[in-house]
């Protein structure tokens, strides 16, 4: 039963994490100057920084907490 629930979390924290790449890479791609979302696509801790100055501040955070959350089951994983 724990692995069920350890695989749902990778599962849903990796399709959250891309999830909201793409809707900063897009919201940095509507925003001048517009090379930042090539760049920020490529280098995401550069895009969560570009997202947070750009006000783009709850995409950030999902972001940031799909990470997080991906990590700790990656951890509980290897336990």
């Amino acid at each position: 039963m724990k692995d069920t629930f350890v695989v749902v979390a990778l599962v849903l924290s990796l399709a959250t994490m891309l999830t909201a790449h793409v809707a900063i890479t897009y919201g940095l791609a509507v925003r001048t100057p517009r090379w930042r979302a090539l760049v920020g696509f490529f280098v995401p801790p550069l895009a969560l920084y570009w997202a947070w100055l750009e006000k783009l501040k709850i995409r950030a955070i999902i972001a940031v907490g799909a990470v997080v959350l991906y990590i700790v089951a990656a951890v509980v994983a290897k336990l």
